[in-house]
């Protein structure tokens, strides 16, 4: 196998070909003066299985034109097979008509990676399950939930009774479920939030028992971060132990970071490296990163060696 990677997430792609044992190869991958992109693979590739590592997280338009760019390369350089490795997938909130004139989003980026050359797609944590339906081609969606379960056993008391897997809103519910379960069934709290109206704030009710708990909100992305740092403050009120937070992607756009800084609720956030961290992220005392590059790492080389990896979306 051959392991290339974009700009979009260079150090998660060094870890990963580290697991692996192999070099990344070779290229070179600029930006002209007037914004276009240029790719050039200074290795021969031709009859080989590539995995190209892109997360096309924040630019995303630029991360995105990078990976399609470099697939359209890789297939005209006669690669065998070219799978793309989003650990990260943008635009995947954009997965549904939100008004009665608005894109898919979603769908049009799976059109578009499916038409620059890609043979298959790897991503991790999906916001939305159905997204898979939009590629034409093999995908596979992984969970970061099991790095999420280790870190949180080795810094809460799961068999103590005194820990509380917290939904952030109702359509995370089933995620937050699976959490609970790996850490022996815990209990389940949901927070329920309602606009009264248009220009009012969001008004948040806490359904189950977390009184003397430490809670773990879980959910898929954290982007602004006023939902969980509102969520935490909101658990504290309702007599919670502590409150932290367990996020696949860190988005953290915006005053995201110095929110999560300044809240007097929250008291961790804990994401996964699918989106390389800024120096505002690496700084921030209360956010941690847990790496997936043994989880990815796994899954390219079952792919390549033509193996099941369908255990690892557990």
């Amino acid at each position: 196998m051959k392991i290339l990677s974009g700009n979009g997430n260079l150090t998660l792609a060094k870890d990963i070909a580290k697991v692996l044992h192999v070099n990344l190869t070779e290229a070179e991958i600029k930006t002209f003066a007037d914004g276009e992109v240029f790719v050039e693979i200074h290795e021969n590739v031709r009859g080989e299985d590539v995995f190209v590592i892109q997360s096309t997280s924040k630019p995303a338009n630029d991360n995105l034109m990078e990976l399609l760019i470099i697939i359209d390369a890789l297939s005209r350089a006669s690669a065998s097979r070219v799978t793309a490795v989003l650990p990260y997938f943008g635009y995947a909130r954009q997965d549904r008509k939100a008004g009665p004139r608005t894109p898919i989003s979603a769908k049009l980026v799976a059109n578009l990676i499916t038409t620059a050359g890609a043979d298959r797609v790897l991503t991790v944590d999906l916001h939305a399950g159905q997204i898979q339906g939009f590629f034409d081609i093999p995908t596979d969606n992984l969970y970061a939930v099991k790095e999420m379960e280790n870190h949180i056993r080795a810094n809460y008391p799961v068999d103590s009774d005194r820990v509380c897997v917290v939904s952030p809103d109702v359509g995370g519910v089933v995620r937050a479920r699976s959490l609970a379960k790996r850490l022996g069934n815990v209990p389940l709290a949901i927070v329920d939030k309602r606009r009264q109206r248009a220009g009012v704030s969001e008004v948040m009710h806490i359904i189950g028992e977390v009184k003397d708990m430490h809670c773990i909100l879980f959910d898929d992305i954290v982007d602004s971060g006023g939902t969980l740092v509102n969520a935490a403050e909101k658990l504290m009120e309702e007599g919670a132990r502590s409150v932290a937070a367990y996020v696949a992607h860190g988005v953290l756009s915006g005053k995201a970071v110095s929110r999560v800084e300044n809240s007097k609720g929250l008291e961790r956030l804990v994401v996964s490296d699918s989106i390389e961290a800024t120096e505002a992220v690496r700084n921030c005392a209360k956010i941690e990163q847990v790496s997936i590059n043994k989880l990815l790492g796994e899954a390219i080389r079952r792919i390549a060696n033509e193996e099941s990896v369908s255990s690892l979306f557990d």
